[in-house]
């Protein structure tokens, strides 16, 4: 299978990016499978019925999360009609799914969202060990294709998961920093593998918020409030993967 896998989306400048690029990329490379993070696309956190509405028209078609996926409203409504998962390692009760089984192309695929808990939520239940519970409880079907979306901060933590699941999944990778890695690779045991895939946004800002707000909450050590930036030159981060030619590669664009 060709599938690509783009970076967390953020705010409008991110979804006008991939508006931009997917289409031509779907007709050059033929892809079988598109999935992006699209925990920001919502004015910087969160998802809306009109910005999955919009990544969908652009040749989207499924959606991975983080720790913001339930910031805007409507949320939990989102969850239900769209094809984007949560995290999987949430507490039990927490509305959503972590994982789903789709039918892509007369093949079966696993996506799993996972999210990390160094440095960003210690109140999550473990990943590791939640990665594979949910392994365990799809085993007995058929499945061609398993995808996981690692949302987290550290990359040591990214890294070790890579190496947990080599060879239990087919695919892995890192999303939440907003700062590409070079890292792509496959693994010992097959699996294919980046810590990172990086933003789809402004790269005039610091992780697309205004540089001017960052820098003052490191000069003043005071708390400031976020504001996206929109202007500037924007990026579009992603990862090609081929599975029947063996390869993995950086497409990154500048517009």
């Amino acid at each position: 299978m060709k599938i690509l896998l783009i970076g967390d989306i953020v705010s409008s400048a991110g979804v006008k990016s991939v508006s931009e690029i997917l289409p031509r990329l779907k007709k050059e490379y033929n892809l079988d499978f598109v999935v992006a993070n699209a925990e920001n696309a919502e004015g910087g956190r969160g998802v809306s019925f009109e910005t999955l509405t919009d990544l969908q028209s652009s040749g989207v078609d499924f959606f991975t999360s983080g720790d913001h996926v339930f910031w805007q409203k409507n949320s939990e409504e989102i969850l239900n009609q769209f094809p984007i998962i949560r995290p999987a390692n949430y507490p039990i009760g927490t509305h959503g799914h972590g994982y789903k089984i789709l039918e892509v192309n007369d093949r079966r695929i696993l996506i799993i969202n996972i999210m990390g808990r160094t440095f960003l939520n210690e109140k999550l239940d473990d990943p590791f060990r939640k990665v594979s519970e949910i392994l365990e409880l799809t085993s007995s079907q058929k499945i061609d294709l398993k995808i996981v979306d690692f949302h987290a901060e550290a990359t040591s933590e990214k890294v070790a998961m890579g190496f947990y699941l080599d060879g239990k999944v087919d695919i892995v990778f890192g999303t939440h920093t907003h700062v590409p890695t070079c890292d792509q690779m496959i693994l010992q045991n097959g699996t294919y593998y980046i810590s990172d895939l990086g933003m789809c946004g402004i790269i005039d800002s610091v992780l697309g918020v205004k540089k001017e707000i960052i820098l003052e909450l490191f000069l003043t050590a005071r708390n400031q409030k976020f504001i996206w930036e929109e202007e500037g030159r924007r990026a579009f981060r992603s990862v090609f993967i081929d599975t029947v030619t063996q390869e993995i590669k950086r497409l990154d664009y500048i517009l």
